[in-house]
């Protein structure tokens, strides 16, 4: 476990995650089909999270990418994930992305994720500079890189194109160790 608060607990991926992360994603499909297309096509059924688990638990493994769960600590559900990817072991950069269940938005349970994952990053993984990549209409991400002391950088132009649209500006936020 990387951090515990709240009665709320991080970890590291697991396979017998993947039923919960199905229930995260269909369940919030319309707030995560924007910003997190991928994840979410990867879980659209059980079967496709258990895929999507063993990827992620590999990926983790091989330090290509790793994704986290953050989880009520009573009844053991997933209601967020947060990943370092966009690796760069050279650079000793990565960037950080996460998506909640709609019912915990606004608790700072991301802000706090985000912070305890930060350490974990800079303390334990060997990072140095991490990134949030966020749209400036998104507040709440936009918060949770300010409340956290990620700095703006600069505007990265048609850095991101969600599904059916054209593509967007995105707000680069870095933290260094």
């Amino acid at each position: 476990m990387i951090a515990s608060f709240n009665g709320f607990h991080i970890d590291s991926i697991k396979l017998e995650d993947s039923k919960s992360i199905n229930v995260l994603m269909v369940s919030n499909a319309d707030r995560f089909k924007r910003y997190f297309p991928g994840t979410l096509a990867q879980n659209l059924t059980e079967e496709l999270s258990e895929a999507f688990a063993k990827t992620k638990v590999a990926q983790f493994q091989n330090k290509e990418e790793y994704l986290f769960t953050i989880k009520e600590e009573t009844s053991g559900h997933i209601i967020g994930l947060v990943y370092i990817k966009e690796l760069d072991w050279v650079k000793k950069q990565g960037e950080l992305a996460y998506c909640m269940d709609v019912d915990y938005g606004g608790k700072g349970i991301v802000c706090k994720s985000v912070k305890a994952l930060s350490d974990h990053a800079f303390e334990s993984l060997g990072l140095e500079t991490l990134q949030i990549i966020v749209h400036k209409d998104n507040i709440p991400s936009v918060k949770v890189a300010s409340n956290n002391n990620f700095k703006w950088i600069e505007t990265l132009s048609n850095e991101f194109t969600p599904t059916g649209e054209r593509p967007l500006d995105m707000e680069l936020y870095e933290l260094y160790k």
